[in-house]
């Protein structure tokens, strides 16, 4: 009878089941990382507060040099508020003081350049807005319906 030789395979060679693991960083290691950062940012704190506690106006350098900046950039001038959709449309009615299709709303809106819009059917999205705002606001609503698609401005 021959014996069988044993063969053992090394880790990390093609056809190995376990693959080697790196080994989990000690508690202790942690924490000392911990504790060393915790001690920088005190010590860091602490500069601070002596600096501001040197200064006359109680602030450092840095946020001396932040405030000048944002206090010396000129005002920006105030962006033209866009009208809505919906206020374009309550100005359209009210300029033509009878009751009106949302399509021809929203042609006489685009082509007076009130509103602006990129949708495939901006008339079927005016019509909505109509429709919601009279259900929510009830006779509060800038918007009336005097019949099936025909909307008038109410006067408010």
């Amino acid at each position: 009878m021959a014996t069988k030789k044993k063969t053992t395979k090394k880790a990390g060679t093609k056809g190995s089941a376990k693959a080697a693991k790196p080994k989990p960083a000690s508690k202790a290691k942690a924490t000392r990382a911990h504790v060393a950062a915790q001690a920088k940012a005190d010590q860091e704190n602490a500069r601070l507060r002596d600096e501001r506690a040197a200064s006359a106006d109680g602030m450092t350098a840095s946020e001396r040099a932040m405030a000048r900046s944002a206090s010396a950039g000129v005002p920006k001038p105030k962006k033209q508020k866009k009208a809505s959709g919906l206020d374009a449309a309550a100005q359209v009615l009210k300029d033509a003081k009878q009751p009106m299709r949302c399509k021809d709303i929203v042609e006489t809106m685009l082509a007076k350049g009130l509103w602006k819009t990129g949708g495939k059917t901006p008339h079927a999205t005016i019509y909505a807005a109509i429709l919601r705002e009279i259900q929510t606001k009830g006779k509060d609503a800038r918007f009336k319906k005097t019949d099936r698609g025909l909307f008038t401005f109410s006067g408010k």
